[in-house]
């Protein structure tokens, strides 16, 4: 779903050599990637469960047989997500490992 958004006006930013950038380092860059894939992966597991709920509510007639197939296809949907992005992180590790130093 796409929503606009109204910006105000832009205002110019002065940087002055006062003005300092920290950058992250390697080992910060590191545990804020794995944080990021830790939560994705938690996401994941929750769209699970969430399906495995819904199957059973739907058994017992509680809940519409649409909602089970949609909460079923957003959850395969992420776990190929998740699945590929694993896949890319492995392919990017063999390259590295193949560079001669």
């Amino acid at each position: 779903m796409i929503q606009s958004m109204m910006l105000g006006s832009v205002q110019p930013v002065k940087i002055t050599e006062a003005t300092s950038i920290q950058q992250a380092t390697p080992a910060q860059a590191t545990q804020s990637f794995g944080e990021f894939l830790q939560t994705a992966i938690e996401g994941v597991n929750s769209q699970e469960q969430n399906v495995h709920k819904l199957n059973d509510k739907y058994l017992i007639g509680e809940v519409d047989v649409s909602k089970v197939l949609i909460a079923s296809e957003q959850s395969l949907l992420s776990l190929q997500l998740t699945s590929q992005i694993r896949n890319k992180v492995v392919e990017a590790y063999q390259e590295i490992m193949r560079m001669q130093i």
